[in-house]
């Protein structure tokens, strides 16, 4: 996403308090060199902007994805009233977990006590199944109430706990950070976390992989390698996808990183063992010769199938590399080189698969390796319920803009992680996540998490984003009428609004900060 505003730099995740000492001394701060007026000011501009919004943005304690700059317009996917929250990041789980960022950085209790009712707002839509599906609706005569465990829901509202967009991983990965600070004391936290790894537990088949989504213990199928059909359905099927083995939108790579958030937070084998099992699974789903990598979808006979009318049967690169990124996870974890053994010709292909304007598309066709997309006739919807289809094309003009057909492939970072990995002893296993500038939550390299830039280069930031706070403690954003937003909403040119992505990029940038010039 481009703002009009100003665009900062890549952030990187802050330190823990234990850690604060060493990091100054990597960054090469001390007293001597402090420059005292901005690290006050970071400070000050930090407390300004979460207390404005957590005391005027948030609902319920939770939040949305964008509000107006007159507070009376929340949106997310769509239009929400103000007793609604969404959970898929850049919403109420993230934002909490900035309040952490900053706790960790100052110590200030205000931001723990933050975090702590963002938690209880996110619990408060836990469903009976133990996950979140991607909004909270507190009114009970409203339209997205759920069977919530607290039993304020509906008793036969909807109980489908949702893996789509790190939705429940986000939820469980804040919630899991959180009550470890806590030091487990809070027992509404602990137990909502624990029920929520439970339930996604429940979910894993013994295969190894993850549905997109549950509302009870998966079943038992055959162990399969993957193979390639003999002939695949070239109309979408209506079918429902959600049921079946899934890498779609990164999901091994968000619910690798939720098991391994379970392996810091808790003294428990079983998630290790999950994440070893997901592992075994990306191992038998890689596909045989000409196309060694991986699909977005199986069926139970671990072949390639349909999930929405513009996801078909195919070869995909995105979530290729969410399946490379993941094994050499499971390998921190694990030390078994098999989980390494996929990547090389992995690696191989998808080299093949770059375009000379470096693009890679998403799809390949089954064997025949073309490059494969879908267009649409005027009036058809992506929305699964409505009625219509898309229609296959090899060429990449007219494509429907709601969707990523062409990605900006990240082979350079992956070979270079991949060659570390190889060459060296195996590096500790850690969760290492950022926050984008567009509002995602994404995993890197523990690598760049352990890199840390220099004072020098925090303050010029910094500096941005606090000449960008205004007295209120808002950083607003004016829309210019053509940045693609996350969860697309249709905002007119010249409308103000502040953003839970904006609030997030800019806590973390402002955390890292004051974290590596703490006084020792």
């Amino acid at each position: 996403m481009k703002t009009p505003s100003t665009l900062f730099a890549r952030p990187v995740r802050t330190a823990g308090l234990a850690s604060l000492a060493l990091l100054a001394a990597i960054s090469g701060w001390s007293a001597d060199n402090d420059n005292t007026a901005l690290r006050a000011d970071a400070l000050a501009g930090l407390k300004r902007a979460a207390t404005y919004f957590r005391t005027q943005v948030a609902s319920h304690g939770g939040y949305v994805y964008y509000v107006s700059e007159d507070l009376k317009q929340h949106v997310g996917e769509g239009i929400a009233t103000r007793d609604q929250i969404f959970v898929e990041p850049p919403g109420t789980p993230t934002v909490g977990r900035a309040y952490l960022e900053a706790y960790e950085a100052t110590g200030d209790g205000y931001y723990l006590e933050a975090a702590k009712e963002t938690a209880y707002a996110l619990i408060y839509g836990q469903l009976e199944s133990g996950g979140w599906s991607q909004r909270i609706d507190f009114d009970p005569n409203g339209t997205h109430v759920g069977r919530y465990r607290n039993g304020k829901g509906k008793k036969d509202g909807f109980n489908h706990s949702s893996l789509d967009d790190n939705q429940t991983q986000s939820s469980i990965q804040f919630l899991a950070r959180l009550d470890k600070a806590l030091q487990f004391k809070d027992a509404t936290i602990h137990e909502s976390a624990q029920y929520a790894l439970a339930g996604l537990l429940k979910a894993q088949f013994p295969i190894g992989a993850f549905p997109q989504g549950w509302k009870e213990p998966v079943a038992t199928y055959p162990v399969l390698k993957a193979s390639y059909p003999a002939e695949w359905l070239r109309v979408w099927p209506h079918e429902n996808y959600s049921k079946y083995y899934t890498l779609n939108d990164g999901l091994v790579g968000t619910v690798s990183d939720t098991l391994l958030a379970a392996v810091e937070a808790y003294p428990n084998d079983i998630y290790r063992a999950a994440l070893t099992r997901l592992g075994d699974f990306l191992v038998l789903a890689q596909m045989p010769d000409p196309q060694p990598v991986w699909c977005q979808q199986y069926n139970y006979e671990m072949q390639p199938t349909w999930a929405r009318k513009f996801e078909p049967p195919a070869i995909c690169t995105f979530e290729s590399e969410d399946a490379i990124k993941t094994l050499m996870k499971v390998y921190r974890v694990t030390g078994d080189r098999k989980y390494l053994e996929p990547i090389p010709r992995a690696l191989a292909y998808l080299r093949t698969c770059v375009l000379p304007d470096g693009q890679v598309p998403r799809y390949f066709e089954l064997q025949t390796n073309r490059p494969l997309y879908m267009t649409r006739k005027p009036g058809v919807s992506g929305n699964s319920n409505a009625p219509g289809y898309y229609d296959f094309s090899y060429s990449d003009k007219n494509l429907p803009s709601h969707y990523g057909w062409k990605q900006t492939p990240r082979l350079d970072d992956i070979e270079k992680e991949f060659a570390a990995l190889r060459q060296g002893p195996v590096p500790p296993a850690r969760l290492a996540q950022k926050v984008t500038r567009e509002g995602k939550l994404v995993a890197i390299d523990p690598a760049e998490y352990a890199a840390k830039p220099s004072v020098k280069q925090l303050e010029r930031e910094v500096r941005q984003i606090l000449r960008a706070l205004d007295q209120q403690g808002r950083w607003l954003t004016v829309y210019d009428g053509k940045a693609r937003l996350i969860g697309q909403p249709k905002f007119a040119k010249g409308f103000r609004y502040l953003s839970s992505n904006d609030f997030n990029y800019n806590v973390e940038v402002l955390s890292k900060y004051l974290a590596v010039t703490r006084p020792n």
